[in-house]
């Protein structure tokens, strides 16, 4: 296709000069710290629900259930509304947060966001830990998604403006690393609290969340602002000074000056969030309602959330399905980095594209095999160890190809895509759309489980295969241009180009131009 059609899309860009500094490299590991919040509730959340004495003192109904039930169909055995409430309020409270933060982070900068995230979770750790009666925890769980709404917003943001282009996607998706790494040090805590006499370690999970939320409390304080955010509040000298330590060169005049130059259209906005309905956002606001969408579809909240409780119906026992989670959590992290080798070097399309198709694939086999064993009245009899092994390896597989591909990617390409005047506002409607199909996935998988019964991962199945022909289609390559100038992706796009025109974006001296086939040409 001309003008870069299916084909990988640019490659280099323009070149600003800039080195990977060591300085740069810190802040950004200290910043990513802020996913740490958000992977220690999604591992915490489904393995407080699969301990006995947490749903004795709070789910006394769904206890009594499933010890009523465990011969009968497993299917439904933990299908309690009031149960779903606990784990998906936090999401609700995220969706509202988010749009507050999206004002906090542009008119007092990506820092303050941070540190209001890391509070309000500490605050929502507190809670939860010292909970005495349901309403303490639902209190808890929603100061936790406010925390969570401000640390999303503001995090993957600050990393794609630290980090030079080049180095963009690796260093940005240290945020997804650190969510995985949450997710796997709460399924460790999981394993270890559960056997702790007295059955009092389900609070030393809740309550351990304000390990992380110190973390990015105190790293937000100390982190410097992003140039991006400086300029935009008129702090010029303070930003070039700045942008000079960052990037470890005296040569920051190009990057400097279109950012200055992307400030000034910023300025001209007086409502960003009336602005992103512009035809010319058409392409980025898209993006920033599908990509979190179907993120939240590939299924990977149902393995994630529920993973302990998906592996005991599978049949495990207690402890045996806490250390499957911490397996798929080990899984999780390995495949990750792996993620963070390739993005800058193979691009974001053949990651999500082969993600797509390896999830698709370990779908079906899952679905195989628990159709097999379960049938529809959910009563699988006695399971041969075989058997478990090779669900969970085809679990594996499939959170493996989440890992390196939707999960990092669903954060990385919306906070690169978006030009500076709607930037907060575009990312504040990336980090609603996930929260709020995170919260329809864990509000209605456990009915949709006793309903479609192993026809579950077939529905998921189904949206992997969509979005994974939208992303062969309507995706273009963002590896390797910088930020502000991440339009010419879209204005050479088959499909994009026609809601974008060079009245909108004129095209500046030295600024990237693509041939055809995607390649990127130097304008005169």
């Amino acid at each position: 296709m001309a003008g870069g059609g299916f084909v990988a899309g640019p490659g280099n860009g323009r070149e600003y000069p800039g080195n990977l500094t060591l300085y740069v490299t810190i802040t950004c590991i200290v910043a990513a710290m802020g996913g740490l919040i958000f992977g220690y509730d999604i591992g915490i959340s489904g393995g407080v629900t699969s301990m006995d004495p947490f749903l004795m003192k709070f789910f006394p109904s769904v206890y009594a259930k499933q010890k009523a039930d465990t011969s009968t169909n497993q299917y439904c055995t933990y299908d309690s509304q009031t149960l779903t409430m606990f784990t998906s309020s936090l999401y609700l409270a995220a969706l509202l947060s988010s749009i507050v933060a999206s004002t906090v982070t542009r008119m007092f900068g990506r820092k303050l966001s941070m540190l209001f995230g890391g509070l309000l979770f500490c605050l929502g750790a507190l809670f939860n830990g010292l909970a005495k009666k349901v309403w303490m925890l639902i209190v808890g769980r929603i100061l936790l998604g406010f925390g969570i709404g401000f640390a999303n917003q503001s995090v993957p943001l600050y990393l794609s403006e630290m980090a030079p282009y080049k180095y963009r996607g690796a260093l940005n998706i240290g945020f997804q690393l650190s969510i995985t790494i949450g997710i796997l040090v709460a399924n460790v805590l999981n394993y270890f609290f559960a056997k702790i006499k007295g059955g009092w370690g389900w609070r030393l999970s809740l309550g351990g969340a304000i390990v992380p939320a110190l973390i990015i409390t105190i790293g937000s304080l100390v982190l410097p602002e992003t140039p991006n955010s400086m300029i935009e509040r008129g702090q010029h000298e303070k930003a070039r000074t700045s942008l000079r330590r960052i990037r470890g060169v005296e040569d920051i005049d190009d990057e400097f000056n279109d950012l200055v130059a992307a400030s000034e259209e910023s300025r001209k906005i007086e409502h960003p969030w009336r602005n992103l309905l512009r035809k010319k956002y058409r392409p980025q606001l898209t993006m920033a309602i599908l990509i979190p969408f179907f993120q939240q579809l590939t299924g990977i909240n149902v393995i994630m959330f529920y993973a302990p409780v998906l592996f005991k119906t599978i049949g495990f026992g207690s402890d045996a399905s806490l250390m499957s989670a911490v397996i798929t959590g080990v899984v999780n992290v390995g495949a990750t980095v792996v993620s963070i080798y390739g993005v800058d070097k193979w691009g974001r399309r053949f990651l999500f594209l082969e993600g797509g198709i390896q999830m698709l694939i370990c779908q079906i086999m899952v679905t195989i095999f628990i159709a097999i064993k379960f049938g529809v009245d959910g009563d699988p009899g006695e399971l041969p160890k075989w058997y478990a092994i090779v669900v969970v390896l085809f679990i594996c597989i499939y959170v493996a190809g989440f890992a390196w591909s939707w999960g990092p990617l669903g954060w990385l390409v919306p906070s690169e895509i978006f030009p500076l005047e709607i930037r907060s506002a575009a990312q504040s409607i990336n980090v609603s759309v996930n929260m709020i199909f995170t919260f329809a996935v864990a509000q209605i998988f456990l009915t949709m489980l006793c309903h479609l019964k192993f026809g579950l991962f077939l529905f998921f199945g189904f949206w992997v295969i969509v979005m994974t022909i939208f992303v062969f289609f309507f995706l273009p390559e963002t590896k390797g241009i910088p930020i502000e100038e991440m339009v010419i992706v879209w204005k050479q796009h088959w499909f994009w180009s026609r809601f974008i025109t060079d009245i909108d974006y004129p095209v500046r001296d030295g600024a990237v131009e693509m041939g055809k086939g995607g390649g990127p040409v130097k304008s005169a």
